[in-house]
């Protein structure tokens, strides 16, 4: 062991873990003891081994934020303590670094008086998956529980299928006491889990962990109750999107907040990501429209958010907890509002030679202060891809479409629209129609949101991305994204919900000869977004797919202050580990300003 390491105050009995620099393995950092161990097992030089380690991690992509869990590190160092072996001297001084690894590490242990104790007793026994399925089949029953691997590749992607993991185990909860006591074994056990629902999330936000539980909400599909009276609506985490609204369109209300994916989509997942949809422009997102929670944090302890009333005191944990992505507990039961049909709708179809000009009539609208319910921009290439999938009758070789919807009070909607057309025509539409029923309505209404999908009708493989940038930049990122995209030879596809400027490109490439150039181009397009002002995310969530762009958008104390919250609610890194932050914060240090971690200190790992 190296002089500074003993200055440290480091045992010499204790394991030197090597870490992985979290770049190269993007931006989880973990540590590695199990793929080491297996390595030195089948004779592996000691000088070839942090290049070995980096190979098998990014070929084991599994489990995002490592191959081995919490409870591993803890068997690795025990065992390596008792053999009083150590590890070799050529991994240890490679500066393969990861502050994660020491925040995995802090959080399961703690340092004392020199050397490192549990931070509690528990189940450090991970490789006993065989205790941890008679542990859930006992809390949910033996069709509850999935472990057969042929059947949990069924879960091991969400909607963004670039990036997979087998889970472990996968356990389908029918109560809220049942995803109780199933994070409890997780927190006793220290295994990480993650809570899935439709699997439609675009960012990897439902990810699974290689090496922990998969928590699938799709059984808990309860409406628990409608409360017309105070226009609310209880529902488990499992109800789709749509279901909402029509159970309570006998009574003349409807759910507002609209994913695309809206008939599939889970509310569990839509309070996780904080989804919008085509009509957030006057009705804002799901935030807008949860006045209560029910939760299970990490711990497998119960706690209740809000309520049907509004403006509770004391702080918005409720509104921390929307959008978080699944990192501060799971929702069991969410109370939603409702609001009532509007009198009158009216949907627009109107053609334009070009997005830009389309854009520029986006503007127009709303600077006439018109609000409409909706105000959505398809380009050429969505156009031709959603005809070719769901034949919505759109205007044959319009440059783009834009849709409008108003909707409200008779007299105001007719006025409106009135306006709407003067406008248009003034920005050089050249065709506009007004939907005479709900069936063309809903025709209108259909190609946008089969979108998406649609896309696989012109392209074998796409790339869906989620910025958001101020209305004024519309034009100039359009023409940017071209150029962005014509230097790489590709073609993007422009959806996007023009009235808040959240876009969603679709990088179009073929096959992984297009892969590397597709992720860059999306890439760019977010860093576009920022460069004017924007988001880098306005619906999608962040998960894995774009957690390297975090740093690009908040600074560092932004960050920590992010993850001291996360710490607040989750201290041992379990609950959907690896989502959204590049370098989770070391929750195993004290809260406040960053101190040196031990092993830091001793030279064994670095914070960049």
């Amino acid at each position: 062991m190296s002089a500074s390491a003993e200055e440290g105050g480091l045992p010499t009995n204790t394991v030197n873990l090597v870490l992985l620099r979290a770049s190269q393995i993007n931006g989880c950092g973990v540590c590695v003891d199990m793929h080491a161990r297996d390595a030195r097992k089948e004779g592996e030089s000691d000088e070839r081994l942090p290049r070995l380690l980096a190979d098998r991690h990014r070929a084991d992509r599994a489990s995002q934020v490592g191959a081995a869990s919490m409870p591993a590190w803890g068997s690795a160092l025990r065992s390596e303590q008792a053999s009083g072996s150590s590890w070799p001297s050529a991994a240890r001084t490679s500066r393969w670094r990861s502050a994660v690894g020491v925040r995995c590490l802090g959080a399961a242990y703690n340092w004392e008086k020199g050397r490192l104790a549990p931070a509690r007793e528990r189940d450090d026994n991970v490789v006993d998956r065989e205790g941890v399925i008679a542990a859930m089949v006992k809390v949910v029953g033996r069709d509850g529980v999935i472990s057969a691997r042929d059947e949990l590749r069924t879960y091991e992607c969400d909607g963004l299928a670039s990036c997979r993991a087998v889970p472990g185990l996968v356990v389908l909860p029918r109560t809220a006491s049942q995803v109780q006591r199933i994070v409890r074994v997780c927190y006793e056990r220290g295994l990480p889990f993650v809570a899935r629902g439709a699997g439609t999330g675009l960012s990897g936000g439902a990810l699974p962990v290689a090496s922990g539980l998969l928590i699938v909400l799709t059984r808990m599909n309860r409406i628990v109750e409608i409360d017309i009276a105070n226009e609310r609506v209880v529902v488990e985490p499992g109800v789709a999107n749509l279901q909402i609204s029509e159970a309570v369109a006998p009574y003349g209300y409807y759910y507002a907040p609209d994913p695309s994916s809206q008939a599939v989509c889970s509310i569990g997942g839509n309070v996780a990501e904080n989804s919008g949809g085509a009509h957030c422009l006057k009705y804002g997102f799901t935030a807008n429209h949860i006045t209560g929670l029910e939760v299970v944090l990490a711990d497998g302890s119960l706690v209740h958010l809000g309520g049907k009333a509004v403006d509770a005191p004391g702080y918005d944990l409720m509104g921390a907890f929307v959008g978080s992505e699944g990192t501060l507990g799971i929702a069991t039961r969410i109370t939603l509002r409702i609001v009532r049909k509007p009198e009158t709708v009216r949907t627009i179809l109107i053609a334009f030679p070009t997005a830009s000009a389309a854009g520029a009539a986006v503007s127009a609208i709303i600077a006439a202060r018109i609000t409409p319910a909706a105000l959505e921009i398809m380009d050429a290439l969505a156009i031709e891809a959603a005809e070719a999938a769901v034949h919505a009758g759109y205007p044959p070789g319009a440059g783009a479409l834009l849709i409008v919807e108003l909707d409200g009070i008779a007299a105001e909607v007719d006025h409106q629209l009135d306006q709407v057309l003067a406008l248009c025509r003034v920005q050089g539409a050249t065709e506009l129609r007004v939907a005479q029923d709900d069936e063309e309505r809903a025709r209108i209404w259909k190609g946008r949101k089969a979108a998406f999908a649609a896309v696989g009708r012109i392209s074998p493989d796409y790339y869906v991305q989620d910025g958001v940038i101020p209305r004024s930049a519309l034009a100039e990122v359009l023409q940017r994204i071209g150029t962005l995209a014509a230097e790489r030879g590709l073609r993007v596809a422009n959806v996007f919900h023009a009235g808040d400027g959240n876009l969603h490109p679709l990088v179009l490439y073929n096959g992984e000869a297009q892969a590397a150039a597709a992720e860059e181009l999306a890439s760019e397009i977010l860093l576009t977004c920022l460069a004017m002002g924007g988001s880098i995310t306005g619906e999608h969530g962040v998960g894995v797919d774009k957690k390297h762009h975090m740093p690009d958008m908040f600074g560092a104390s932004d960050l920590d202050t992010m993850q001291r919250l996360r710490c607040a609610f989750d201290p041992a890194g379990l609950c959907n580990p690896g989502k959204v932050f590049p370098t989770p914060r070391l929750c195993g240090e004290r809260p406040g300003p960053r101190t040196a971690n031990p092993f830091e200190a001793a030279g064994l790992a670095e914070v960049f």
